[in-house]
């Protein structure tokens, strides 16, 4: 079953496969790079509308085929992170940031505590009501549940070129990324590091802790340079790399996850098993 609120073009959240019977649900926060119209582009060039600012470019894609193959709900953002981060604090100076890294954010200048508080009622209150809601109903079917964000981030930041490929990230609570690290060597290609490029002291732990920790939910973010996910292939081969990480570390704390991943393969784009 697919429900999205993508019928209105400035809906801040879309829901996929909201009674999915697996162990997963599957936030991604940074999935749109939109600008309603009533922000005017927030002053940006269009250059800058289509780049990393402004959202996480493949994450969605690859949430998508996560959900797919997990049998996950999966909640995702509709309006740019510039207008508001879903993954921050509404008191986080952050939440609608001035600058990102090199980039100035004309439109987000000198708001009053009205703009802010719009902002906060249209495009993150409802991505928090939207990811409450599946929740909660998971809870009264009493069905087992660990919550899983997925990003994506620039190769190069502040001019200075990332090594790191995929980073697990975790608050207070390690217990699910402690398990997908633990099967970092089935991707010996890959550089794979705890908390890397952020962690907590960065602030980009806030879904982790409002929607995991605080509902008692083992929980985990993943973290994807950008550059690995430039075309469709690219996109379901990652989400496939991601899947043999999840899987068995799904099982190993304790949550039933029956996906084979030796029978997934990667057709025209898209993660079929065969």
């Amino acid at each position: 079953m697919i429900s999205s609120a993508r019928k209105d073009s400035d809906a801040a959240v879309e829901v996929l496969n909201p009674n999915g019977a697996g162990p997963a649900v599957l936030l991604c926060e940074h999935a749109s790079a939109h600008i309603p119209a009533v922000y005017r582009g927030l002053g940006l060039s269009r250059t800058v509308r289509e780049s990393h600012a402004v959202w996480d470019p493949g994450a969605r894609s690859v949430s998508r085929h996560l959900s797919a193959m997990l049998d996950a709900p999966l909640i995702a953002g509709c309006v740019s992170r510039l207008v508001f981060d879903c993954n921050r604090s509404p008191e986080a100076p952050s939440a609608i940031p001035e600058r990102s890294e090199l980039i100035e954010v004309p439109g987000n200048r000198n708001l009053s505590d009205a703009d802010r508080a719009r902002r906060t009622e249209t495009v993150y209150r409802p991505f928090c009501a939207a990811v409450s809601a599946v929740l909660e109903a998971r809870k009264a079917r009493e069905q087992a549940t660990a919550l899983v964000a997925i990003h994506s981030f620039a190769p190069v930041y502040f001019g200075k070129p990332r090594s790191v490929e995929i980073g697990i990230l975790h608050d207070s609570d390690s217990r699910l990324a402690d398990a997908l690290l633990a099967q970092a060597g089935g991707l010996g290609s890959r550089r794979i590091e705890r908390n890397r490029p952020y962690g907590p002291d960065d602030g980009v732990t806030h879904s982790l802790k409002i929607h995991g920790i605080a509902n008692g939910l083992q929980n985990v973010m993943i973290e994807v340079r950008s550059d690995l996910l430039a075309t469709t292939d690219e996109r379901a081969g990652t989400a496939r790399e991601l899947l043999t990480l999840l899987t068995p570390a799904l099982r190993a704390v304790g949550l039933a996850s029956f996906v084979n991943v030796e029978t997934l393969s990667v057709d025209n784009g898209m993660l079929v098993s065969t």
